[in-house]
């Protein structure tokens, strides 16, 4: 157990000092100089019933999202081949549902899992709630993992959401950890929330069992018409401490720079290389916020010496 005690010491170092030490537990754990490329593709848009401030896809807000059901198969397929030609390694599948469902659209899902893994790519679901029995089928179809975040602290959390509790995300975590599914869990960073809630965040992803493999870290990107459509950019330095943290306290996971990129500077996205992120979503779109596309990309790793790594 991860005392709350330490993560704070941890969170409140002078940076450079953190940024330090998380770099040479970085150079312990991982390839130096690689950042894995993911793409995300939005296999189904809008109409979501649940009420996060900070989500454009929720249908009580008027943000203008395209909506549109599950893609068909042959079109996701044709996404991931595209993603692999650019480097991609992984390919991750968000779909805007409270639940995952039963019947037919969970069978397209598992066919989309298992034509992603069968490519040599890692294959990542984001789709709401998870039933075991659900995690249990995925994990046959050979999902490599399943993104479930916290987004914040469970204190802060009831500010954001209140459609489903702190409890409710927590459970479907454990399913997925039982089924033998690589658990991909991270937060949101610029939503109104204090120093305090960042280091709550990282108290409960760092004393999940097991630890999550997979850790994304985002920033808000705010989208008129949520609640959240006004609030202002959050200072890049809170992402470098908090992937700085999370790679101090979570040393073997894939820390992933994630959402709200698109407004970070080269020199930002080097800081938070340097702190131990190591993976970034590089596809024009996140879901159905702005991103950098791949050229920018390509360009970022060639004057930064970084290679993207490759599929293992």
């Amino acid at each position: 157990m991860i005392s709350l005690e330490l993560v704070t010491e941890i969170y409140h170092r002078p940076l450079l000092s953190l940024i330090f030490e998380a770099q040479t537990i970085h150079r312990q754990y991982h390839q130096t100089d690689a950042v894995q490329m993911c793409t995300l593709s939005n296999i189904k848009s809008g109409r979501c019933p649940e009420d996060c401030k900070y989500c454009p896809q929720s249908a009580r807000y008027p943000t203008g999202v395209e909506n549109y059901p599950l893609l068909p198969l042959d079109e996701v397929i044709s996404q991931a081949q595209e993603a692999k030609q650019h480097g991609a390694t992984r390919f991750c599948m968000g779909a805007a549902w409270r639940n995952a469902p039963d019947g037919e659209e969970f069978e397209r899902v598992l066919q989309m899992v298992e034509a992603v893994a069968g490519m040599g790519m890692e294959a990542c679901v984001t789709m709401g709630m998870l039933r075991p029995d659900q995690a249990q089928r995925l994990a046959q179809a050979g999902l490599t993992a399943y993104n479930h975040n916290l987004d914040t602290s469970e204190s802060f959390y009831p500010e954001i959401i209140t459609t489903r509790t702190y409890r409710e995300r927590l459970e479907t975590i454990q399913h997925v950890a039982d089924a033998g599914i690589q658990v991909c869990c991270g937060g949101i960073v610029g939503m109104g929330e204090t120093d305090c809630d960042r280091i709550d965040l990282l108290h409960t992803l760092a004393n999940l069992n097991p630890q999550p493999e997979s850790v994304p870290i985002n920033a808000l990107s705010a989208v008129e018409g949520t609640p959240f459509g006004d609030i202002p950019e959050i200072d890049p330095l809170v992402l470098v401490r908090m992937v700085a943290t999370a790679r101090i306290l979570m040393p073997k996971a894939v820390v992933r720079l994630s959402a709200g990129r698109d407004r970070l500077s080269v020199s930002d996205q080097a800081l938070c290389f340097l702190a131990g992120a190591n993976s970034i979503f590089s596809s024009e779109k996140l879901l159905t916020t702005a991103n950098p596309d791949w050229q920018d990309d390509v360009a970022m790793f060639e004057k930064l010496g970084v290679k993207p790594k490759e599929f293992a």
